[in-house]
């Protein structure tokens, strides 16, 4: 019965895959993603208005602002949510067994010996067909 009552849309929310809630990005949040934008803009204004001043000048102000930008961006829900991310990617790449040097080198030999002996295959094949097209069928020895 609990499988029909899914099929007829009840409330029953035991089926769900999930049961984490997105949030809603409030105005503030809007507003930390609207300034991060405007900063990324202004770096580049930056870099481009402080020509005269020198390299270390344009450079200076364009690392600034991106700094800044980024700084601002980590504040928002959507960066939060970024570093959460990372996080757990990073805590998921711990976990892979990554292979030896020897099986990553055996494997790699693998791939190759395999790319040569298809690539002989391929060309004997083409060396075939145009040796039965053009000599025996079509008779236009070179």
């Amino acid at each position: 019965m609990r499988v029909l009552s899914f099929w007829l849309w009840s409330p029953s929310f035991e089926y769900m895959a999930s049961t984490q809630v997105e949030t809603v990005s409030t105005g503030t949040d809007k507003a930390r993603l609207a300034a991060a934008g405007l900063l990324v803009v202004a770096a580049l204004a930056a870099y481009y208005l402080l020509g005269a001043q020198g390299a270390l000048a344009q450079w200076g102000g364009l690392i600034a602002g991106l700094v800044l930008a980024v700084v601002v961006f980590l504040t928002s829900e959507s960066g939060k949510r970024l570093l959460a991310f990372g996080r757990d990617a990073w805590r998921e790449m711990k976990k892979v067994v990554w292979p030896t040097r020897k099986e990553a080198l055996q494997t790699t030999a693998f791939v190759f010996a395999f790319a040569v002996a298809m690539a002989l295959f391929l060309w004997l094949t083409d060396k075939v067909l145009e040796w039965a097209l053009y000599d025996l069928i079509l008779g236009w020895r070179r």
